[in-house]
């Protein structure tokens, strides 16, 4: 007899700052004493570009910051508050670090690389997310995922192929898609057993709190 299962489908990206955030809170309610009563979990990684559209060498930030916020001192106000929630649950994002914006296309497809080879995709989403946050590497080039594969013990030949297949790339595309037509239009967004969803970066509370109403809606 099959062990009941708890799945988190989490869609998002690996430059959105409250995707790290809401990352760091699932954590959070994961480890709530309430938690040990959940069955067992499995946890899969989605992707969601919030730039689709830029090249695949990126832009510079400030002409990112330009066209998004109408310049860099517009920005500020915006990521000091991102910057204030990141310190609140351990995470020091280093914003300012930020050179190139890059599309993220190639980074999705290293967690899809990832997750196909039984290998854990929260890992690969955690590694990417402080390359960029905290390191301030270019995760859209594709010697650094290479790189990251290699530091998560996977194999960097093989990713490299992985991510630059033009398949895995549409494959990737497709599943972004996907969400969209779902009703999925910000990130992070956390679908429970496939049947409640919870979007942004929610305290762990209620994170919890809408596992426990998946797990019993199975009963």
């Amino acid at each position: 007899m099959n062990s009941p299962t708890l799945t988190i489908d989490v869609v998002s990206d690996v430059v959105c700052p409250w995707c790290y955030i809401g990352k760091r809170k699932l954590e959070a309610a994961l480890a709530l004493p309430e938690a040990a009563d959940l069955p067992n979990i499995v946890v899969r990684w989605h992707p969601f570009q919030l730039n689709p559209d830029l090249p695949s060498e990126g832009i510079s930030r400030q002409d990112y910051l330009e066209n998004k916020f109408g310049g860099a001192e517009a920005a500020a106000e915006v990521y000091d508050r991102v910057r204030a929630a990141g310190l609140s649950v351990g995470l020091p994002l280093n914003i300012d670090g930020i050179e190139l914006q890059p599309n993220t296309l190639a980074a999705h497809a290293l967690i899809a690389f990832a997750q196909a080879g039984d290998a854990d995709g929260g890992d690969i989403k955690e590694r990417l997310l402080k390359a960029y946050f905290v390191e301030n590497r270019f995760i859209g080039d594709v010697d650094v995922l290479a790189e990251i594969a290699e530091e998560a013990g996977l194999n960097g030949d093989d990713a490299r192929a992985f991510v630059t297949n033009p398949d895995q790339l549409a494959a990737v595309a497709q599943s972004d898609a996907e969400a969209r037509q779902l009703g999925v239009s910000g990130v992070p967004f956390f679908i429970f057993n496939r049947s409640i969803g919870v979007s942004g970066a929610q305290d762990p509370e209620t994170l919890l709190a809408a596992m426990q109403q998946a797990v019993a809606g199975q009963e």
